[in-house]
């Protein structure tokens, strides 16, 4: 078994992917000729993208995010959370927590996407170390 693929539920998959490469400078993988379906480039695992109007096609009825209250968030590591918070903000994402040093030894700040997904921009932890 293998953890292959988050895939969230977006009104514009190709709008999304550009929110994600210009905030977090993270690539599209692939982009569907339909434009309902898209990945980034986020090592084995990916964070993928579909069109609720796709899913509502399939019978679903995806509920959309809410930020303020959230049941999931994606989690991005960095060793400039200041830089990167800074660029997701200009890139248009809600700031919903500036920067913080935790506890534990983490740097954290949380923004929303477009879509209203939670995700939060860290540091490693202090005293581990990333597989990268």
């Amino acid at each position: 078994m293998k953890f292959r693929y988050t895939i969230l539920y977006v009104e514009d998959v190709a709008r999304t992917l550009a929110f994600y490469e210009l905030a977090f400078g993270l690539k599209t993988g692939f982009l569907h000729e339909s434009g309902d379906y898209g990945e980034l480039v986020t090592g084995e695992t990916k964070l993928a993208f579909s069109s609720r109007a796709l899913m509502m096609q399939l019978g679903k009825a995806p509920a959309r995010a809410e930020p303020k209250s959230p049941v999931f968030e994606i989690a991005l590591e960095t060793d400039d959370v200041a830089g990167t918070l800074q660029r997701a903000r200009a890139a248009g994402a809600s700031v919903l927590q500036e920067l913080r040093e935790e506890d534990w030894g983490q740097t954290t700040a949380y923004v929303s996407d477009p879509d209203g997904y939670l995700v939060e921009i860290c540091s490693p932890v202090a005293g581990t170390a990333s597989p990268d």
